[in-house]
């Protein structure tokens, strides 16, 4: 009975704070409906832009953006964004990295790929961008985010052998990337991120006994980090600047990385940061800023949870107070 008491005490303090962290609480009542074209919502299909439309209850849910914000999207399709890169990418997703951070960003709102390969240079990329991307697919991502450079940036080694690539092969490798990102579709938008900095004293001391010749510098990170923004400026795509985005850090040379060049937890939250200030801003119909797209399933139900007033429920389709951060 005791324990039955308590629950009940935990229950309505819980309700009272959704209540005041989310004064929108919503009633099981069907508001006036709104209609959404799904070609502005959707992975884009190459062959077709089939319109079709969707209801949703009216009124902004707790916690969501604009008038429909909280539209119902039928079926499993959600617009696809894709990381496309070197181990940046592929651990994008491991102790707190900026890909688990944007999935989570964008729960319910788009799927997040990841196409990541640790130690890739982009020579590699080059190699398989027509696999990893093909023209002919049925549906094309809404967004693909590239990192390159890095390992192209490491001095060259007397052998031949390594990641190396000189700078302007980088440079055309990198054009050649956007070029074909940009062909899948008319929607389809393309940001790229420029190499950051690196701890040098803690890249040293990790490759001793390990790698042979291992060059990573902050000189040549600079330089390739400055090419991949002017190349961006050039083509028309948006771009990341990584290398001044870490240095505005007082303690980024060990709060950034786990080993010198891979991110930590901390430097993740810089690029998830910039990433999203680079959304938020582009002039993109529609828009891939997570705030203006729409919540899967975001209707309103009489199955939620039931407010503290008992007559009303409250939608939790857009609740973000279990974020560490509350990302704009």
């Amino acid at each position: 009975m005791q324990i039955f008491k308590k629950f009940s005490q935990l229950s309505i303090f819980y309700s009272e704070y959704v209540s005041f962290l989310y004064p929108h609480a919503t009633t099981v009542k069907k508001a006036d409906k709104c209609t959404i074209n799904h070609s502005l919502l959707h992975s884009h299909s190459v062959s077709s832009h089939a319109s079709h439309k969707f209801v949703s209850s009216g009124g902004k849910p707790a916690g969501g953006e604009g008038d429909c914000a909280g539209a119902e999207m039928v079926g499993p399709q959600r617009p696809q964004f894709v990381l496309f890169g070197s181990s940046i990418v592929q651990l994008s997703y491991a102790n707190g990295g900026w890909g688990a951070i944007l999935s989570d960003v964008y729960a319910r709102k788009a799927d997040i790929v990841l196409r990541g390969y640790y130690g890739w240079n982009s020579r590699r990329a080059i190699e398989v961008l027509h696999q990893v991307f093909p023209k002919d697919a049925a549906t094309q991502p809404s967004l693909v985010i590239v990192y390159f450079g890095g390992n192209d940036s490491m001095g060259p080694h007397s052998s031949g052998l390594g990641p190396h690539v000189p700078l302007p092969e980088y440079i055309e490798h990198m054009r050649s990337i956007a070029a074909h990102l940009q062909s899948l579709s008319d929607t389809t938008r393309v940001i790229f991120l420029s190499c950051p900095p690196v701890n040098e004293a803690k890249v040293r001391a990790g490759a001793s006994g390990i790698f042979s010749e291992l060059v990573r510098t902050n000189e040549l990170c600079r330089q390739y980090s400055e090419a991949c923004i002017e190349l961006c400026q050039e083509v028309g795509v948006k771009v990341v600047d990584l290398w001044t985005a870490f240095q505005k850090r007082d303690d980024w040379l060990n709060a950034c990385f786990t080993d010198g060049v891979h991110l930590s937890a901390e430097g993740s939250k810089i690029v998830v940061e910039e990433i999203l200030k680079v959304l938020k801003g582009a002039e993109w119909e529609p828009s891939l800023h997570w705030k203006s797209m729409l919540t899967e399933f975001g209707d309103d139900s009489p199955y939620d949870l039931v407010a503290f007033d008992g007559k009303t429920t409250l939608n939790p389709s857009d609740w973000t107070f279990h974020r560490e951060i509350q990302w704009d």
